[in-house]
């Protein structure tokens, strides 16, 4: 299961163990089974202080614990955790070998407080960049606090628990037996989501905050590089974090960032968050801005007011909040989100094994996840609004070279249909003559365009465009004196990662003059 260079990875991280584990496994006769046995028995060997047994008494087959040997520590696995996944065994088996995870102290000590019993459950995908992230965060509060327990099910072992639960989108998590979330979330916002106390309290720490320099609102490329130059500039820096990477962990491969021949999405994102905690910048997480306050006079401070509640303040500000997955807006959309209803193919895409879906949306995200899609469903329906793709052409040889594959254009969706549980087909029209038209599929793609996440500052004295981009001149500066923007949430054309994070720099560089040519108002 492990070849050589995995083997030596693993063997110099297990050197981090400082006690005894225990992988306990339940296994059956099955294929699998006999998989996990070799898996876990090869783990078991490059490490002393790990050994194997079986026996375990799960109903999940295959499947194990990693338990600590003097403690009921204990983290479980319904699967075997490879491909995106194997960073979360390393983590599990560090961390229930007495590592202490990467958690700040504050967050800690909330872990620890929580009282009630939690069982979590997370369904996962071998092939989602977004998983890793929510069973790492949940491995860790079981860690943390014996009162949790978490166990990570690979959907793709257990269909019948899939099809009974009518799980369709990953990751996605049931607490004590209840649907508790759905989609990519890290530790502070799970525990805001449970402890509402908790949150509270840190939220009413924020209005102690003193006021920054320059705060940063959101943590994608653009809104990371903002916040590097302004720390190295030796200025008070904020950076309101809900996610760090943005759109940018929903990307599988990055191929066209300079320098970098090849990425994912998860990996620059991990590394734009470590070089931003490298620097003195007051990260703040699991908050959203509702509201931006500018300054009275010139030179005073601007007030961000989060959905929370809390207060922040800061000489300048920079907007760099990005942009989400257009949605059709469509009867059904709503109702059949996560049933059916889907927006990354990578994700969610194995859910659909060889069943037909549709993708909507020509262009480059639409054709490549239809190339994507193809060779796991039956049969892939690309819906295309405009009367040609507008794709790259590369892209358009390659999805029309596919046998599977059905492309309609002047197609416009027009309803999600389902029977109350999970999606059954949509209908959409033709632009062009008027007919109506209806397919059976079990899934649709959104895949139409990005929408600026700038609805918190309609209504304001901020200029926007008609589709709600912040508008900006040449060196990011919005229509507020003090207040800059930059990346996908402007009008800048050509959203891309490294344009974003090009902008995110001069927009800092902006601030910063700002701040040595204006006088702070008293």
């Amino acid at each position: 299961m492990l070849n050589d260079e995995l083997k030596g990875q693993l063997r110099g991280y297990l050197q981090h163990l400082r006690h005894d584990i225990i992988l306990v496994a339940s296994l059956d006769e099955g294929d699998k089974s006999r998989e996990m046995k070799e898996f876990l028995n090869e783990i078991s060997e490059l490490s002393d202080k790990v050994s194997y047994q079986e026996g375990g008494n799960d109903a999940r087959r295959p499947s194990f614990l990693i338990r600590a040997a003097n403690s009921d520590v204990q983290v479980c696995f319904a699967g075997i955790p490879m491909g995106h996944e194997f960073t979360s065994l390393v983590l599990a088996l560090l961390q229930v070998g007495g590592h202490p995870p990467k958690v700040e102290a504050e967050q800690v000590a909330q872990i620890k407080a929580l009282k009630g019993e939690f069982h979590f459950e997370t369904y996962f995908s071998l092939s989602c960049h977004n998983c890793p992230d929510v069973v790492q965060a949940l491995n860790t509060l079981s860690v943390l606090n014996p009162n949790i327990r978490h166990t990570a099910i690979d959907g793709a072992l257990f269909q019948d628990e899939v099809n009974e639960r009518d799980v369709r989108s990953v990751p996605q998590v049931f607490l004590n037996g209840e649907r508790f979330s759905t989609g990519r979330m890290e530790l502070p916002e799970i525990l805001a989501k449970i402890d509402t106390e908790g949150a509270a309290k840190a939220s009413e720490k924020l209005n102690d905050e003193a006021p920054f320099d320059t705060l940063v609102i959101g943590s994608g490329p653009a809104g990371c590089a903002a916040a590097i130059y302004t720390a190295r500039k030796g200025v008070r820096t904020g950076l309101l974090a809900e996610r760090f990477g943005g759109q940018v962990m929903d990307t599988a491969g990055i191929e066209n960032f300079i320098s970098v021949p090849e990425t994912e999405g998860p990996a620059l994102a991990k590394n734009l968050e470590q070089h931003v905690r490298s620097y003195d910048v007051r990260v703040i997480t699991a908050q959203r801005a509702a509201k931006l306050i500018p300054a009275e006079k010139e030179g005073g401070l601007h007030e961000v007011v989060l959905e929370s509640g809390a207060h922040l303040k800061a000489r300048t500000i920079i907007v760099a909040t990005g942009a989400r997955w257009r949605q059709l807006n469509v009867p059904g959309e709503e109702e059949y989100r996560t049933r059916g209803v889907a927006y990354c193919p990578h994700c969610d895409g194995p859910f659909f094994k060889g069943r037909p879906v549709a993708v909507a949306g020509g262009g480059n995200s639409g054709v490549e996840a239809a190339i994507d899609l193809a060779g796991i469903v039956s049969r892939v329906t690309l819906l295309q609004y405009d009367p040609v793709l507008t794709a790259d052409e590369v892209l358009q040889n390659k999805v029309r070279s596919l046998p599977n594959v059905d492309i309609v254009v002047n197609a416009r969706t027009t309803e999600i249909r389902g029977d109350g549980r999970k999606m059954t087909g949509l209908s959409w029209q033709d632009v062009k003559d008027g007919s109506d038209h209806s397919i059976d599929v079990d899934g649709i793609f959104v895949q139409i365009g990005l929408l600026p996440n700038t609805d918190w500052l309609k209504g304001g004295s901020i200029e926007m465009s008609r589709i709600g981009e912040i508008g900006i001149d040449e060196r990011c500066r919005t229509s507020i004196p003090g207040v800059f923007a930059a990346g996908d949430a402007t009008t800048v054309p050509y959203k891309q990662i490294i344009v974003a994070m090009g902008e995110g720099a001069k927009a800092a560089l902006s601030a910063f003059d700002h701040l040595i040519r204006v006088p702070a108002a008293s």
